[in-house]
C-alpha cells in the first residue's frame, strides 16, 4: 500500500514496518506517531484508521453485530462540515433535555454524566443503523444528515409535566446517580416538536459540586473550569466529548463501553490539571473538544478533554 506508507517517511517504515502502518491506518500514524500506536493501540487514538472499521475481528461482529460496527464507524470516521443552510431554521441540532426539578435538583456532575451517556447512546442505538435486511432504521436519515453537517447540540431544561412530555419525543433517556437527561433525535432547530421548543434554554444552571474521584476504569470527561460554562453549555460539550471518545475507540472497546451503559465521569479541571491534560492531547492519549464559539466561549476554545479510565 504505497499510498499508505509514503506519508510517514523511511524512519517509521524502517522501525515499525510497512505492515504496521497499513494495519493501523495512515491517519492514526500521521497524527499520533507509530510509537504511540505501538504502545497503546487504536483504542485510545482519536479518529482511528479505516482498518479499525473495515476489518473488525470476527469476535467483535459476533458479540455486537455487524450493524454496531457500522454505527461505530460513523463516529470513528468523524463528521462532515457541510456549510450551514441559508435558512437559520434549517440548521440541524441534537436537543438535550435536562431534568432539573425545583425540589431536590440533581448534582451538576451527575446531570452532565447523564447527558454525555444519553448522547453517545443515541449515536450508537440500532435505530440510527440498518435492519437485518439492510432497511434503514427510523432515526437513520435525520441522524446521518446531522453527522454530515456541523455538529450542534442545544440543551434545554424541563421539570414536571414538561419532562414527562419530553419522554414522548424520539430519543433516549439516561438515569444516572439521581440525574436524568434525554438526548433527542437531531432535526432542524426551526421545526422542533412543540413539546421541546417550549422548553427553556437560557438560565439552565446548577452549582458546581465536588464528587469523589472517578471510579477506576471509567472514562473521564474533564471540563475546563476556567471557562465557567453553564450546565446547559457544559452538557452539550460533554455530549460531544463522549461522541469523540467513542469514535476514538476501536469497535471492540466501543462495544464493551456500550455494554456498561456508556458510564463515564465528568469532573472540573483546575489550571494545573488542565495543562497536564492539554499535553496528553498533544501526545495523542486524550481527545479534545474545540468549540465553534457560537455561545458562551470564544471560537476554538478547548472545552472538554476526554481520557481513558
Amino acid at each position: 500500500m504505497p499510498e499508505t506508507t509514503a506519508p510517514h517517511g523511511a524512519d517509521v517504515v524502517a522501525r515499525h514496518g510497512a505492515d504496521f502502518v497499513a494495519r493501523h491506518g495512515a491517519d492514526v500514524v500521521a497524527r499520533h506517531g507509530a510509537d504511540f500506536v505501538a504502545r497503546h493501540g487504536a483504542d485510545v487514538v482519536a479518529r482511528p484508521g479505516a482498518d479499525v472499521v473495515a476489518r473488525p475481528g470476527a469476535d467483535v461482529v459476533a458479540r455486537h453485530g455487524a450493524d454496531f460496527v457500522a454505527r461505530h464507524g460513523v463516529l470513528a470516521r468523524g463528521y462532515g462540515h457541510r456549510p450551514d443552510p441559508d435558512d437559520p431554521g434549517a440548521v440541524l441540532a441534537m436537543p438535550i433535555v435536562l431534568h432539573i426539578p425545583k425540589q431536590d435538583p440533581p448534582a451538576r456532575s451527575a446531570l452532565l454524566e447523564a447527558a454525555a451517556m444519553a448522547t453517545v447512546a443515541l449515536c450508537l442505538d440500532p435505530r440510527v443503523g440498518t435492519g437485518p435486511e439492510g432497511e434503514p432504521g427510523p432515526w437513520r436519515e435525520p441522524y446521518l444528515a446531522w453527522t454530515d453537517a456541523r455538529i450542534r447540540k442545544v440543551s434545554r431544561r424541563a421539570r414536571g409535566a414538561q419532562w414527562r412530555a419530553a419522554q414522548e419525543v424520539d430519543g433516549i433517556t439516561v438515569e444516572h446517580r439521581g440525574a436524568q437527561a434525554r438526548a433527542l433525535v437531531p432535526g432542524p432547530v426551526g421545526h422542533l416538536d412543540p413539546r421541546i421548543s417550549r422548553l427553556q434554554i437560557g438560565g439552565t444552571d446548577l452549582p458546581h459540586d465536588t464528587p469523589d474521584d472517578p471510579p477506576a476504569g471509567v472514562p473521564v470527561l474533564w471540563i475546563d473550569a476556567a471557562l465557567d460554562m453553564t450546565v446547559g453549555k457544559a452538557a452539550a460539550q460533554v455530549g460531544h466529548a463522549a461522541m469523540l471518545f467513542a469514535g476514538a475507540l476501536d469497535a471492540e472497546h466501543a462495544g464493551a463501553w456500550a455494554e456498561s451503559g456508556f458510564v463515564c465521569a465528568v469532573r472540573d479541571a483546575d489550571p494545573v490539571r488542565w495543562r497536564h491534560l492539554t499535553k496528553r492531547v498533544a501526545d495523542g492519549t486524550a481527545v479534545a473538544v474545540r468549540d465553534a464559539g457560537f455561545t458562551e466561549v470564544a471560537p476554538g476554545s478547548v472545552t472538554v478533554i476526554a481520557v481513558p479510565g
